[in-house]
């Protein structure tokens, strides 16, 4: 992805598939880490904007189906403008460029202006937006090919543009995109035309995505049906047998966190640890990072940092209550110029199996590893091992309590504390975030830590949310532990979930719990 040798940038026009994010290609996804700046509509996902490089541009070009947020002769004549400024510019559009996404307009105006292009094909949401629903378009005992349709043109133009007559003829599938404001026409028009009033149709809606919604019927039925369900855009018409399938095939579905998205509120470089379960249970996730680590800033941090590491023989005991302690402390181990030879009498405590795991990755083993997630944990590991006068170091965040230097002094230890690192909220706001707050479309939030509690509730006040704790309260709240869970209380929020393990598994288990509730639930209020 170099610019053109003139000094021009380049625009890609990248297919970003029907919604779920793993859908995008490689391709698409390294042109969208690499773009300088990013043009997207509705019909993209948000989170993909998550794997923009930092400083990347973003602009929003989105259309309703009543409204357009910016027409698409400016569309196109943007992406020309951008490109010559020297940039490299990804288009990114929902689906398939190619497939009714107007690329042609768009590459028109980029060859009239003379700046390079390149078309990155996307998945299609035609084939998967059924797929997701259980419906092949194909099927070796009901349909060996199948017609992609647009049904966004004007009523009065329908019978212009689609040759009706041919297509019931087919004994293939048929799809219809942009179609639900036209429904009712495309089922008479089809019917008129010799397709059976009985034949299966599907109404797929925000396929891939969570809210992922179908709806079954017939030619004769399915209009009346999405009226009285108030059945709406996006979504893809599914015409034909194959639609029979669904029953035995659906599987999007039936996996645990399905229809749920979740807020992720960890560090970006930590995110994905709680990301790829939730996902891999059916769950949609919304990243919004309120925490940052970074080395301390001030020179008294640095310098008590500096002093520690110089005087590492006079320590009996080193306490590492994190992953990030641990790899801020091979970070300072370096920069001062030492190995770990040098804290060889040093007995090391770490805090639970996943801060033991980060300290074998050094090639390091913890002397101890508290079984409780806590400093009492730490603390209730150490007291039969510990004598008075002996040095403590505590290497950790600046956030961390007081309790555990207070206890060890208590106990006539000797305790120096170093902040290894400092947390701190991201200078990044996100509209979206708010608008799907809003909407009540964010279903559970995740807390890993405190100040990803007080953070969030920061950040939306710095956004100018009014009311932060009252727009969280539409969602359920998982901590993955009591003290995260005690400031979210604290800050006003019900907590639905704590992890009894205070781990990611744990927390991913009462996701799971609470989604299998609510789906019980709603049976329930279906069945009455």
């Amino acid at each position: 992805m170099e610019r053109h040798s003139s000094g021009i940038g380049i625009v890609y026009l990248v297919g970003a598939g029907p919604g779920d994010v793993g859908l995008i290609t490689v391709k698409g996804l390294n042109c969208l880490q690499e773009a300088d700046v990013v043009v997207y509509d509705r019909l993209s996902s948000p989170q993909l904007l998550r794997y923009m490089k930092r400083g990347a541009r973003r602009i929003y070009v989105g259309k309703l189906p009543d409204r357009h947020a910016m027409k698409q002769a400016d569309i196109n004549q943007l992406l020309a403008d951008l490109a010559q400024e020297g940039n490299k510019v990804v288009r990114l559009k929902g689906g398939d460029p190619c497939v009714f996404g107007r690329v042609g307009e768009e590459v028109a105006v980029l060859k009239q202006h003379g700046v390079p292009y390149e078309i990155v094909p996307g998945v299609t949401s035609a084939v998967a937006v059924p797929a997701y629903a259980g419906i092949p378009v194909t099927h070796r005992d009901y349909a060996s090919s199948f017609c992609v349709v647009t049904g966004h043109e004007n009523p009065d133009k329908l019978d212009e543009f689609i040759e009706w007559e041919q297509m019931t003829q087919s004994a293939g599938t048929l799809l219809f995109l942009m179609g639900i404001g036209k429904l009712r026409v495309i089922a008479e028009r089809l019917m008129s035309h010799g397709r059976a009033a009985d034949t299966p149709v599907a109404l797929v809606r925000w396929g891939t995505r969570a809210e992922q919604r179908t709806l079954v019927g017939t030619l004769a039925t399915i209009a009346d049906e999405a009226e009285r369900a108030r059945f709406e855009s996006p979504a893809v018409i599914v015409v034909g047998d194959v639609v029979k399938l669904r029953e035995q095939l659906a599987w999007a579905e039936e996996r645990p966190l399905f229809g749920k998205r979740v807020l992720v509120t960890r560090s970006r470089s930590q995110a994905s640890e709680l990301v790829k379960p939730i996902e891999q249970l059916g769950g949609e996730t919304y990243e919004y990072p309120v925490i940052e680590m970074r080395a301390p800033v001030s020179l008294g941090k640095q310098q008590a940092i500096h002093q520690a590491f110089i005087h590492a023989q006079q320590y009996q005991w080193l306490v590492l209550t994190s992953v990030n302690g641990v790899k801020y402390w091979f970070q300072h181990l370096q920069e001062q110029g030492q190995d770990i030879r040098q804290w060889a009498n040093v007995r090391i405590v770490t805090v639970g199996p996943k801060t033991a795991e980060a300290l074998r990755e050094y090639g390091v083993q913890p002397d101890v590893s508290a079984a409780q997630y806590s400093q009492e944990g730490v603390w209730d590991a150490l007291r039969p091992l510990i004598s008075p006068e002996e040095r403590v170091l505590l290497a950790r965040g600046d956030l961390a309590r007081p309790w555990l230097k207070e206890m060890l002094q208590q106990h006539g230890l000797l305790v120096d504390e170093v902040d290894l690192y400092e947390t701190v909220l991201p200078e990044y706001d996100d509209p979206y975030l708010v608008e799907l707050l809003e909407e009540n479309a964010i279903h559970l939030i995740t807390f890993t830590s405190s100040s990803t509690v007080t953070n969030l509730i920061a950040a939306l006040e710095r956004m100018g949310v009014p009311d932060p704790v009252a727009k969280l309260g539409g969602a359920q709240v998982v901590c993955i532990g009591e003290i995260t869970a005690r400031t979210a209380r604290d800050a006003g929020l019900q907590v639905a979930a704590v992890a009894e393990r205070s781990t990611i598994s744990s927390m991913v288990d009462e996701m799971c719990r609470l989604s299998s509730a609510d789906k019980a639930h709603i049976h329930i209020q279906g069945g009455c």
